[in-house]
């Protein structure tokens, strides 16, 4: 997929599709979850570098830009990681990526469709073990971790309306 067309001073944000973002994932670049920590916390991709810093926090006013967001993830990550932003469904990573590179990030990469299109496609989620209930059947293998279940089909769990 190509580059969507948001500049930031000389640098095209590129967004990538859940299946390409899924390989690099997979091959060890950083996953930068720009969604609330509320949103993060009902679940998220399944990565094992993964970070959550919001871009935006919701206030009684409406959304509202992150002020630290720039500092956060530089004392997260070097700019010369390998980073794929994601959001809920890919909006606010394009502005979040885009900020990336204008700060001098040299290979950020936003996921198109974000969370939303991971969940569609069935990808391996995590996902709080207070919100796996007794009352929802799960038809997908779960991989306990701490605090967590690993789903590796969570279509099961689109289809029940969780996360």
């Amino acid at each position: 997929m190509g580059s969507i067309g948001i500049k930031s001073s000389g640098s095209e944000v590129v967004t990538i599709d859940v299946h390409a973002a899924k390989g690099l994932i997979q091959t060890g670049h950083v996953y930068l979850d720009v969604r609330t920590v509320e949103e993060f916390q009902k679940g998220h991709v399944d990565a094992e570098k993964i970070i959550n810093i919001p871009y935006m926090f919701n206030t009684p006013e409406g959304r509202v830009k992150n002020p630290e967001f720039l500092k956060e993830v530089l004392s997260a990550c070097k700019k010369e990681d390998r980073i794929i932003v994601g959001c809920q469904s890919g909006v606010r990573s394009v502005y979040a990526t885009s900020d990336l590179l204008t700060e001098g990030f040299k290979d950020v990469r936003n996921m198109g469709g974000g969370y939303l299109d991971w969940v569609k496609n069935q990808f391996p989620l995590k996902i709080p073990l207070n919100l796996v209930k007794d009352e929802v059947p799960l038809k997908a293998p779960l991989d306990l971790v701490i605090g967590e279940v690993t789903v590796k089909e969570p279509l099961d769990l689109l289809n029940n309306e969780l996360p």
